[in-house]
């Protein structure tokens, strides 16, 4: 069976894994912390001691980790993934990177003989566990062909957006929406909770009516009951993508005041509760002046 190598399991990562000892492969894992492994180690994959280690004899390796920095050191450093890969192995990148991050590592990883996918993926938690997230690629198209085996245990639906980079420019932009969504939303929440209107008709009539977006059927009845329990989304990630968004799209527009205020949000939020709910934003936009 192929083996694949697959690095990080936080709340996605280890669905994700899951999947490809479900579908059969034969699985190494790495990640920072073993305890998150152990059960997967108990169905059958191979714990790692390194990203290197991971690496061996891998047909492909599959990355979800936190940011830039984490990527670069789980490919690029000494005893990181690309140290032993050999030429023509898949490099499958799933984190949500920076834009000009994804161009330097496709860079990189291709001068070695690497074959480099750029797929962040959207879903929640249970839908990587469930292998139904759908994976935003940029990639040559025959390099994809080659990847399709590797991707399809994680994703139901691939949308193919170009060229290396331009599944992150998509994945950047939908997560920056998301983070304005969720922003004016929780100021909304927080004028109609002044104003003395009834919560649990708000909460119905946000959840039903023209805007009522997945995030805001997510997350404004949450926001009103303050149940910020089991976060799948973390205010310091969401900080992290809209940062890495606005930097983007400096680049191409001339001025983008939403997407900033929008990250002036999160900024707040991250320091209130970094690894808190991202839905806690309500607690920020609540407190008296």
């Amino acid at each position: 069976m192929p083996r694949v190598a697959f690095i990080g399991l936080g709340r996605m990562g280890h669905g994700m894994a899951g999947r490809y000892l479900d579908a059969g492969f034969t699985v190494a894992v790495w990640n920072r912390s073993k305890a998150k492994a152990d059960d997967l180690i108990a169905r059958g994959a191979l714990w790692a001691t390194s990203p290197e280690d991971a690496a061996i004899d891998a047909d492909a390796v599959v990355t979800m980790v936190a940011d830039d920095e984490a990527s670069r050191a789980v490919w690029l450093t000494r005893d990181g993934a690309a140290a032993t890969m050999k030429a023509g192995t898949l490099a499958i990148e799933c984190s949500t990177v920076s834009y000009q991050h994804t161009l330097d590592m496709a860079r990189e990883l291709q001068s070695r003989g690497l074959i480099y996918i750029d797929c962040p993926v959207t879903g929640l938690p249970e839908a990587a566990a469930a292998g139904k997230l759908t994976l935003l690629v940029g990639a040559d198209p025959a390099d994809l062909e080659r990847a399709q085996p590797f991707l399809a245990p994680i994703g139901s639906t691939i949308r193919h957006f170009g060229a290396v980079g331009a599944g992150t420019v998509f994945k950047l932009i939908n997560n920056l929406i998301g983070a304005v969504q969720i922003a004016s939303l929780a100021e909304g929440v927080a004028i109609a909770e002044q104003a003395g209107l009834d919560m649990k008709l708000v909460a119905e009539a946000l959840g039903t009516g023209a805007i009522a977006s997945p995030q805001v059927i997510r997350h404004s009845k949450r926001m009103i009951e303050r149940n910020f329990s089991g976060a799948s989304f973390t205010a310091a990630l969401r900080h992290k993508d809209a940062d890495y968004a606005v930097r983007l799209a400096e680049t191409l527009l001339p001025g983008v005041p939403v997407s900033r205020a929008a990250l002036a949000a999160y900024d707040k939020a991250k320091a209130h509760a970094p690894d808190g709910d991202e839905g806690q934003m309500i607690e920020i936009v609540s407190r008296p002046k």
